[in-house]
């Protein structure tokens, strides 16, 4: 399930692992995602490579998200792992050419499910600025529910935004399939 060493999330569905040069390939104008992982293959090497030492300090779980071929369309992640309370942080990333048909919000679905199922957490948060309302959709989508507003809650740029939180408990029902 993790970038690099083992299978990764196609839609929900474990698939091959992911090489850097396919990383490369897939992230070649994605300009928000090219900072944090680059274009080049040893770039991606080194960003994969932190991932999978998050997984192994128990503090992170990153997978790829793929289509049926394994392009790389994306990125799910649970951070910030407190185990004492069994929460995480929920993250993600698409591709552009991902956005619009579903597919962070079935990721999202399934590593909360992961989450629960594997990881044996409570209650996966995510949150996204105030102004994203595509996140929001996502977020709905996946089963997480609206719990408020984080005022200032992050910075880019000089400029502070707030942040709505969600949350997706062990106990919640299944989002109803797409």
């Amino acid at each position: 399930m993790r970038w690099g060493s083992s299978p990764c999330l196609a839609d929900g569905v474990p698939c091959p692992m992911v090489k850097p040069e396919i990383l490369c390939r897939s992230l070649f104008r994605v300009r928000v995602v090219e900072g944090a992982v680059g274009t080049t293959p040893p770039t991606a090497e080194r960003w994969i490579a932190a991932r999978g030492d998050q997984w192994v300090a128990d503090s992170a779980y990153s997978l790829a998200v793929v289509d049926g071929g394994g392009l790389v369309l994306g990125h799910v992640c649970v951070g910030s792992v407190d185990r004492r309370h069994g929460v995480g942080w929920v993250s993600y990333w698409t591709t552009v050419t991902a956005r619009g048909q579903g597919r962070a919000s079935r990721a999202c679905c399934a590593v909360a499910r992961w989450a629960f199922d594997d990881a044996e957490l409570f209650r996966p948060e995510l949150g996204h600025r105030v102004n994203n309302p595509a996140s929001c959709g996502v977020a709905r989508a996946a089963g997480f529910t609206v719990e408020g507003q984080q005022r200032q809650k992050l910075e880019y740029d000089g400029v502070r935004f707030d942040v709505e939180l969600h949350a997706r408990l062990a106990t919640d029902k299944e989002p109803v399939a797409w």
